[in-house]
């Protein structure tokens, strides 16, 4: 009787070793060789065709190069999901036989979000099938969600299409497939879940490989969108094999602080919109509730003016949002000064540093220096560094900056303050919130029609002219 080999999976890249390696030499990642058991009897081209012989691509067979022009297709419209922050993440919705990854740490709120959003698609026949959680946990969660949908009743739950299948088993899960043909496929998690065909526990690196591949399959051969719950490592990536991200049409992933009630949902890979997008939401008893205007939760509203905070016109992707910068400038009391960043890079930070005391003349080589952006967002939009330094100074001077000004423009190595994609939706965002003045680079005043705003506006062409704005 031949006997089961053991091989080695690189959990980063997908490559196979016959033995263990430190560092893989396809992604050059150090130890991330995972040792699985494979049965002498099963191969990887088995162990594909009989989960999914039935689920066979018809591509497959008769296929033949074609130019490009004589490739036709039908447009199919998007299933929108009924939430504008999910469906603004997705690019429009759900794209029909597409897979979608929805990742994020244990307890963020990844299942809630997910039952939330089906319970609203009541003509849709959607299967959510748990492998963490019973029917009855499903049935107390979806009751108090419920609660907040408009139109909905709290109990009993309205959403007859909504079928829920507690399973672990790929080829049970297949069989409550071909029965129910959903029009929605949901898996919570892809962790749990198992094949018959691969000797290793669930959650491994081949089970995970193999059930991703059979649900592929699926959706490709059948239309029907697919997403799968997946877990967050210790590291902060995606639990499972590199190839899992490879796989799926699009990763959106579930950030936040659970000691903060706000959650950001971001697009990682999107084969079908832009990655740049992202959706807030707030974390409420009955579930999360949209934020449609982010601008006016991330301000914080002081009754007396404060030292080391300046506001910033940022955005993300399509959407603009005002955020608010906070610094904090002190002595080094351990001899090496401390630069700390918060949901901003610090290598930037750094750099803006060096700006502030090269080109005008501060002298912050002694001081350390906090960076905090407020609300739990990280930016990465460079329109942020102009309020940065006023931020950085304010805290330095203890001079706080007066209410009304908001500040966007992009600071270069010379000092000079370099124009920012978008300004115009950035000066109504700030006009909205009634913002009475606006620091902008000079360059974007070019083409401008100032006319349609009535906020007052500041141009400037290096940093010292929007200090001395500023603090005079």
């Amino acid at each position: 009787m031949p006997k089961d080999k053991t091989m080695y999976v690189c959990s980063n890249c997908g490559q196979e070793s016959p033995k263990w390696i430190g560092k893989c030499p396809s992604c050059f990642q150090w130890n991330t060789f995972k040792e699985i058991k494979v049965a002498a009897h099963t191969t990887s081209s088995m162990a594909a065709h009989s989960t999914a012989k039935a689920l066979q691509s018809p591509l497959a067979k008769g296929n033949k190069p074609q130019p490009l022009t004589a490739i036709t297709y039908t447009s199919q419209p998007r299933i929108s999901t009924l939430d504008p922050e999910l469906d603004r993440v997705l690019g429009g919705g759900l794209v029909p036989g597409s897979i979608v990854l929805l990742g994020g740490e244990p307890g963020i709120g990844k299942s809630t979000l997910t039952l939330q959003t089906i319970l609203g698609l009541s003509e849709m026949r959607v299967l959510y099938v748990s492998g963490e959680e019973s029917p009855q946990q499903l049935k107390m969660r979806a009751e108090r969600l419920s609660a907040a949908l408009p139109d909905s009743p709290a109990s009993p739950i309205a959403n007859e299409n909504l079928l829920i299948l507690a399973e672990t088993s790929l080829e049970a899960i297949f069989e409550h497939i071909r029965e129910v043909q959903p029009q929605l496929l949901i898996i919570d998690s892809i962790q749990t879940i198992e094949t018959e065909d691969v000797d290793s526990s669930p959650g491994s690196v081949s089970q995970v490989r193999e059930c991703a591949s059979a649900l592929l399959r699926f959706a490709k051969t059948s239309q029907v969108p697919v997403l799968l719950i997946g877990h967050i490592n210790k590291e902060g990536s995606l639990a499972g094999p590199k190839i899992l991200e490879h796989i799926v049409d699009t990763v959106i992933q579930f950030e936040g602080d659970q000691q903060h009630i706000y959650r950001i949902l971001r697009s990682i890979k999107n084969r079908f919109g832009s990655t740049a997008e992202l959706g807030i939401y707030e974390m409420q008893n009955t579930g999360l509730r949209p934020v449609t205007n982010p601008s006016e939760l991330l301000l914080t509203h002081h009754d007396e003016a404060l030292s080391g905070i300046a506001i910033s016109a940022a955005i993300e992707g399509v959407r603009p949002f005002l955020l608010e910068t906070q610094a904090l400038v002190s002595s080094a009391a351990y001899g090496t000064p401390q630069r700390s960043a918060t949901g901003f890079d610090q290598r930037r930070l750094n750099m803006l540093l060096a700006v502030l005391e090269k080109r005008v003349g501060f002298k912050l080589m002694l001081k350390d220096v906090f960076l905090n952006i407020a609300g739990g967002l990280r930016v990465t939009d460079l329109a942020t560094d102009l309020s940065v330094i006023a931020a950085v100074l304010s805290s330095n001077l203890d001079m706080p900056i007066e209410s009304g000004w908001c500040l966007a423009g992009e600071v270069g190595l010379s000092g000079e303050v370099r124009p920012v994609s978008r300004i115009q939706q950035r000066i109504a965002e700030a006009q909205k919130l009634g913002f009475t003045h606006f620091v902008l680079p000079r360059f974007n005043l070019q083409g401008l029609d100032t006319s349609a705003y009535t906020i007052k506006l500041h141009p400037v062409r290096k940093v010292e002219e929007a200090l001395r704005l500023l603090f005079g």
